[in-house]
């Protein structure tokens, strides 16, 4: 990140945060004041793309051109739905490194955000593995560990649904022990007013029409196929050669079932963008939306 790009999103919320010139507190009870709000957030969205268009590395690849007016008519037509925001992209691609630095700003702010991984929702395949030994050796039989009918989606989608309308669930847990073991009802999920769901599964199936906003993490190969064996070797301890047969494997899984997701992605962000200048953003969103006069 440049001196100019921490300046830019420095300024503005600088100038958010000293500016006499406030809009009073919309009355969101009212339709004219989810109007007003909606118009509110359409500027300073446009004016956030303005500024990281002109930044040395931008953090937006691409917004679809309805993005703004369609989130904004949800906003009005139904106030009390959670705002619902799937995250998804190839292996790698740094869906778990933006998630970090979100709940990071979450926990700065005290944000009233959930984030759910859709990891959690993988089959319970641990009498694969008795059968065949080891998850490796289950992989090399030719089993789809990624295929969309290897997750609960089914469960997923009844999840989502009953978060986006208020009520706390409990998701399950996947162990990433090698047992291939899932808990069901394991893992506390508050519903929060925003509910961010991250991982290859999030927008398998039908899931993906839940969701308020659609993000891909989009990342250059290279930089993906680094960090997949950095954290193979360094977090996970398999063997490099074992580490580089999964990654072919991830490689053509991402290709098959997450990459088709692109095409429907409301946003497409830069995954290897600087987390200080995304983290940045982050603030300067939390500060317009949390800064009314009255």
């Amino acid at each position: 990140m440049t001196e100019d790009d921490k300046t830019g999103f420095s300024h503005l919320i600088e100038k958010e945060l000293t500016s006499s010139d406030k809009i009073m507190k919309p009355d969101f009870n009212q339709k004219t004041g989810r109007e007003l709000l909606a118009f509110y957030l359409q500027s300073k969205f446009k004016q956030v793309l303005a500024y990281d268009n002109k930044a040395a590395e931008p953090i937006f690849i691409e917004v679809r051109y309805d993005f703004i007016q369609k989130f904004s008519r949800r906003l009005i037509q139904n106030p009390s739905k959670r705002i619902m925001i799937g995250i998804t992209g190839e292996s790698a691609s740094g869906k778990s490194t933006i998630c970090r630095e979100i709940q990071n700003v979450i926990n700065k702010f005290n944000m009233p955000v959930t984030i759910l991984t859709t990891d959690n929702y993988f089959n319970d395949i641990s009498g694969l593995i008795k059968e065949y030994g080891t998850f490796d050796n289950l992989r090399d039989s030719g089993y789809d560990v990624d295929a969309p009918n290897n997750f609960q989606l089914e469960v997923l989608k009844e999840d989502l649904e009953r978060i986006s309308q208020g009520e706390d669930v409990y998701s399950p847990e996947y162990l990433l022990n090698g047992t291939g073991v899932s808990v069901p009802k394991a893992k506390h999920i508050p519903s929060n007013k925003i509910v961010v769901v991250e991982g290859m599964a999030s927008m398998y199936g039908d899931n993906k029409d839940i969701y308020d906003i659609k993000v891909y993490i989009e990342t250059d190969l290279d930089i993906r196929r680094d960090r997949f064996l950095k954290r193979a070797y360094t977090e996970r301890n398999q063997d490099l050669e074992n580490a580089k047969k999964h990654w072919e494997y991830i490689l053509g899984a991402g290709e098959k079932y997450v990459k088709p997701y692109r095409a429907e992605a409301d946003i497409i962000l830069n995954g290897d963008s600087n987390l200080a200048y995304f983290s940045q953003i982050l603030e300067y969103i939390h500060t317009i939306t949390n800064n009314f006069e009255g």
